[in-house]
């Protein structure tokens, strides 16, 4: 079992920066490509950003990229999201995932542990 808890959520306004937290615990952090989604409402939980074992590669989805950074500390076992130039459209549950892997590579897919989510809103 691996526990994920996600903070840093927070109301900020349009054009904002936050950054969210994951911190893992429970088995062997490093074993694990680590990804954020989030879930607006009413709408389906979506792909945001996903980080391999090692740090790299990286993957975003179009909506974040070259706004959203996706990092993470092995030795913390946390992973991170940076989150700049945030929009109205950003507003969401926000969701860090662990997928055990046995090769260096990230994935949008099929995540075996999830957290509770941290909210992001932001105001126009």
């Amino acid at each position: 079992q691996v526990q994920l808890v996600e903070s840093g959520g927070g109301l900020v306004q349009a054009g904002g920066s936050l950054r969210l937290s994951c911190a893992a615990s429970g088995r062997t952090f490093t074993g694990y490509a680590m990804g954020w989604f989030r879930q607006a409402p009413g709408k389906e939980r979506e792909f945001v950003a996903a980080i391999s074992r090692s740090g790299s590669p990286t993957d975003y989805a179009d909506s974040v990229k070259g706004r959203f950074t996706i990092s993470r500390d092995n030795a913390k076992s946390a992973v991170y999201l940076g989150m700049t130039s945030l929009k109205p459209e950003d507003t969401a549950v926000y969701y860090c995932a662990a997928k055990f892997v046995i090769n260096n590579y990230v994935t949008r897919q099929t995540y075996d542990y999830w957290g509770q989510g941290t909210q992001v809103t932001v105001q126009s």
